[in-house]
């Protein structure tokens, strides 16, 4: 009886088994259907951000696009302010320095036509020199001291210097092409050995003076392939 009873009746085991399954199987569809919606949302959590990053990134180009243009019109006004009245507003058509050159020059001789140059005070009278208004204060000071006492500034004895130098040094090559140009070659060998130590020194000189004087006022060292073309010609 107790056997029959165990045949006809599933084994315990079994129901377990199958009660397991029957729960679990909406759950694990529960789970994955969670799993798809948490995938979903991330995805579009980050098309999100990328999107927002994009127009962020585009907002931030557009502002400093404006802030350059700001810039370059504020930079084009104050430039055209610098023209005289007759330029502003062409400032595109001043090609170079001539431009403003000549409308100073239009307005100097229109002065002139309309005598406003006639009545000046001092007319007739020497200038007076002692003092330079466009100089700085201090050195223009310092120049009129080295003045009373019949001295210059560096520059102006190293220009003196280097110019003496300079024409003293043509004269001796002259007289070493001449040499030349006469058929003693042995003699123009050994003048040019010391002509290009002259001329190296010169140029030393041409260097300080360049370091210490004041701006545009400059010079060009010697070049001795320049000085024999000059000869030559």
């Amino acid at each position: 009886m107790a056997t029959r009873l165990a045949r006809r009746l599933p084994s315990s085991s079994s129901l377990i088994i199958k009660s397991t399954a029957d729960i679990s199987s909406p759950l694990v569809s529960h789970g994955w259907s969670r799993v798809r919606w948490a995938s979903s949302s991330s995805s579009s959590s980050s098309s999100s951000s990328s999107t927002a990053t994009t127009s962020s990134n585009s907002s931030s180009s557009k502002r400093q696009k404006k802030i350059t243009y700001r810039l370059s019109a504020v930079i084009d006004a104050v430039n055209d302010r610098k023209l005289p009245p007759e330029l502003r507003g062409q400032r595109n058509a001043v090609r170079s320095e001539t431009d403003i050159i000549n409308v100073v020059e239009q307005r100097i001789w229109h002065s002139m036509e309309e005598g406003q140059f006639e009545n000046l005070p001092g007319k007739g009278k020497p200038l007076n020199l002692n003092s330079n208004p466009h100089a700085d204060p201090a050195e223009d000071t310092l120049y009129r001291i080295l003045s009373k006492n019949g001295c210059a500034p560096e520059w102006v004895e190293l220009n003196k210097e280097i110019r003496s130098k300079i024409s003293e040094w043509r004269v001796a090559l002259k007289k070493a092409w001449t040499s030349k140009c006469n058929g003693d070659h042995d003699k123009w060998i050994e003048c040019c050995e010391a002509l290009k130590m002259q001329l190296r020194d010169i140029n030393d000189k041409v260097f300080r003076y360049n370091l210490i004087v004041p701006f545009g006022r400059q010079m060009f060292g010697l070049k001795w392939e320049k000085e024999l073309a000059r000869l030559e010609e």
